[in-house]
């Protein structure tokens, strides 16, 4: 009996240390368990965080591949394939996680053309005559190894647990097909790449191969961004209202190529790129070397050389087809536009113009606008917050910040001044008139003055329009300035003028500059320092943007039209100036000088969109009006 007891509490013995070694091994193993818990974003404050387990480039996990797309842009019977890189977390891989992903998408990644002006247009001829034949260009050399086509946004997403997907558009780089410069195709390919993600388009490990891939690490959710052409083209994938597709920031983009290359009829050139034009634009980019006559002979020499119109400059299908303005019925992701007011390349209109329709669309859209020139992202903050709401679906309140933010003159650019919106609500029209001055200045108020009649300027592209605006005395232009502001004055939104004129000759160039003045001496000012806004247009579209007609020389032709949106506080004593000239050396045709314009000054006005008012307005200006009173 006793020996039975002893072994029975040996047994009891030995099963407490079973249980307990068992408990530690359990206790260990869920303490390991928590110290290497899946990776996964990290939110603070509505932003995704920089996390440690994300931050080695070395585990991340880099593949290219072909996504299939609905069109065959090339011809040769068989649909394009896109050319797409993707960087992501080791974590995809190794513990199952799904991540969001920010998508970039460029012309550019396979490498460019020359942009030497020989194979431009060559701007010196008569306007309304078919110009010099351009220069074709040597085909663009083909750059880049794989699998990478792009390094951009990946240190600053991959960190915090988003995947980076970059794409070469249709007949750049390794992608088949060819470019169009806005055609239909340069939407379907983006959307291609975001159904691919979805689980709804196939992806290839070759560009013919039937070898598939897929993106079972992908949640579905994808934003859009990039600067410039890179910034055209998440709007153009959102146009296509494609599923997944859930926030854009476009930065600078070019939302319409007949207000990149055209205004108001007039045929007019990007700041920088004097006689550029959309086949130029496609000589540039068209890096993929396959089925080049085929594209060429298509696009270029065909569709391009038949619809771009550098005779007329009038709107019709060609660009309309190229106009995203037009094509915003299916969108819905929430949109951050970015861009600057000082941007003479991509003019800051191309953003306002759908900020404005989105908003009345009822998308979610934003806006950030700085001083500067063209490009220019919005803060990372900004940025940040808009793709954690919208991929993440984090409640961070995005949606309720002020719609427009506007980097201050002289403040940091990731310091923007919050607005309720753009144009400032507090904003109106302000009319003034011209009293006459010309060779010399003549007078802008707001009061109409007696019957002034009319002034003539001669045509001369020799002259930039900076030196017209400086000119103490010349007949070249005419310049009507405001008394000096006793205080700042700020102007927000977009100035429009109605203008009357006659020329000697059927054809001519029109062009407006707002400017301040005195001309800022200092070395290190920039020429657009002094330049409030400008505008374009073609007298012979007084009456049609889509059908020109001579003028009949000495018969006055009415018509107004819109200078570019602004946002700009004026310090007290400058002074705002009007300066009417024809042929805008930078950026118009330059035919032969001696086309006389005669303005009348008593059909001539512009319209001042000034917060505050007329009263501001006038406040601005008490000097000159106590003046007067004496």
């Amino acid at each position: 009996m006793k020996i039975q007891e002893k072994h029975r509490d040996r047994r009891h013995r030995l099963l407490h240390v079973y249980i307990g070694v068992l408990a530690l091994l359990i206790g260990g193993n869920r303490a390991q368990s928590q110290d290497t818990k899946p990776a996964a974003p990290v939110i603070v404050d509505g932003e995704t965080q920089i996390v440690p387990a994300f931050k080695d480039p070395e585990k991340w996990i880099r593949h290219d591949l072909w996504v299939e797309t609905e069109f065959n842009s090339d011809g040769d019977g068989k649909l394009d394939r896109m050319h797409v890189d993707v960087t992501r977390p080791q974590q995809t891989e190794t513990e199952g996680l799904k991540v969001p992903v920010i998508y970039v998408s460029s012309p550019y990644f396979g490498g460019t053309g020359t942009a030497a002006k020989e194979f431009f247009w060559d701007p010196r001829h008569e306007l309304g005559d078919t110009p010099p034949k351009r220069k074709i260009p040597p085909p663009t050399q083909r750059k880049g190894e794989r699998p990478t086509i792009s390094k951009s946004h990946v240190n600053e997403w991959v960190s915090r647990g988003f995947a980076v997907v970059h794409s070469s558009s249709p007949g750049t780089g390794f992608s088949q097909g060819c470019p169009t410069v806005g055609g239909d195709n340069e939407s379907l390919a983006p959307k291609a790449v975001v159904d691919w993600l979805n689980g709804r388009a196939a992806g290839y490990t070759s560009p013919n191969g039937k070898k598939k891939v897929t993106a079972d690490w992908s949640t579905g959710k994808v934003g859009m961004t990039g600067t410039s052409y890179n910034g055209t083209i998440p709007l153009a994938a959102a146009t296509t209202g494609v599923e997944g597709l859930e926030a854009i920031i476009p930065i600078a983009p070019n939302t319409s190529y007949y207000h990149y290359y055209r205004s108001n009829g007039l045929v007019r050139h990007p700041g920088g790129y004097m006689g550029e034009d959309i086949d130029a634009l496609y000589d540039f980019i068209h890096s993929n070397p396959r089925r080049r006559k085929y594209a060429d002979r298509t696009v270029r020499d065909k569709e391009m050389a038949q619809g771009m119109d550098r005779e007329t400059g009038d709107y019709n299908e060609f660009w309309a087809g190229r106009d995203y303005l037009n094509d915003l019925g299916p969108m819905k992701a929430a949109t951050l536009m970015a861009h600057a007011f000082n941007d003479w390349n991509v003019v800051p209109e191309h953003s306002v113009r759908i900020y404005q329709a989105l908003k009345a669309k009822g998308v979610p859209v934003q806006a950030y606008f700085h001083q500067g020139g063209h490009g220019g992202p919005p803060p990372m903050k900004m940025m940040n917050r808009w793709f954690t709401r919208y991929l993440l679906g984090v409640e961070n309140g995005v949606e309720k910040d002020p719609r427009a933010w506007i980097v201050r003159e002289n403040d940091e650019r990731s310091k923007p001044t919050p607005y309720a919106d753009y144009p400032n609500p507090a904003a109106s029209a302000v009319t003034l008139y011209l009293s006459r001055g010309n060779p010399q200045r003549g007078e802008l108020g707001t009061t109409k003055p007696p019957k002034q009649r009319t002034e003539t300027l001669v045509d001369n592209f020799s002259f930039s329009g900076s030196t017209l605006a400086q000119a103490e005395w010349t007949n070249h232009r005419l310049l009507y300035v405001a008394p000096k502001l006793t205080e700042a004055l700020h102007l927000s939104g977009t100035a429009r003028i109605t203008i009357e004129l006659a020329s000697s000759k059927p054809t001519a160039n029109l062009s407006v500059w707002l400017v301040s003045l005195p001309w800022t001496k200092s070395r290190n000012a920039k020429i657009t320092d002094n330049i409030i806004t400008r505008g374009w247009a073609d007298p012979q579209n007084y009456r049609s943007l889509t059908e020109s007609e001579p003028l009949v020389p000495g018969k006055f032709y009415k018509m107004t039209f819109d200078l570019q949106p602004d946002d700009q506080i004026i310090p007290a004593g400058q002074q705002l100036g009007l300066m009417i000239f024809s042929s805008d050396r930078d950026f118009t045709l330059w035919p032969d000088p001696g086309t006389e314009l005669t303005i009348d000054l008593d059909a001539t006005s512009l319209k001042l969109p000034v917060v505050g008012g007329a009263e501001a307005f006038a406040k601005a200006i008490e000097e000159k009006a106590d003046e007067s009173k004496k």
